[in-house]
């Protein structure tokens, strides 16, 4: 389902549980469970997710999460569909820099778990071939990301 790596940080059993907890909710929402659709998701710094984002996105910049699919989601969807699962496929990856995570917790004034467990949701469905670049597909991809943090009880503000 997914395989965690840190690079440049300790590892960390809080996130872990998270991306678990998250992880689980995305398959199930989406009937991936009988999938062997894998997940990679690398917990970095900034400097690391700069370096990825450069060598691979052409954008020499920090940020706070990445997602690498590797399926277009018309091909991702007839997978599905067909129930094609007969060998282990990498979905994609997703990369966190926990420190943005931190920092953004604390600008949005909500909890660790809850921008760590968006990151986690957005990195998903953009592994799924949504985006939120226009309006149109802001509006297909917000309410799928709301419903599974919504359906954990995974609050936005920190009381």
């Amino acid at each position: 389902m997914y395989e965690i790596t840190y690079v440049g940080i300790e590892e960390n059993e809080k996130y872990e549980e998270t991306i678990k907890k998250v992880i689980e909710k995305c398959y199930k929402e989406e009937g991936l469970n009988s999938s062997n659709l894998i997940i990679t998701i690398t917990l970095t710094t900034p400097e690391e997710i700069r370096k990825i984002n450069s060598k691979y996105r052409r954008i020499d910049m920090s940020t706070d999460v990445l997602s690498f699919p590797m399926f277009e989601r018309q091909e991702l969807e007839e997978k599905i569909k067909n129930r094609n699962f007969e060998h282990e496929d990498v979905l994609g990856d997703i990369i966190i820099s926990i420190e943005r995570v931190k920092e953004q917790a604390e600008e949005y004034g909500h909890s660790f778990e809850r921008e760590l467990s968006y990151m986690i949701v957005h990195g998903f469905y953009h592994l799924m071939g949504y985006d939120h670049i226009e309006e149109k597909d802001k509006k297909e991809m917000r309410p799928k990301e709301e419903k599974i943090l919504d359906d954990l009880k995974i609050i936005r503000n920190k009381g």
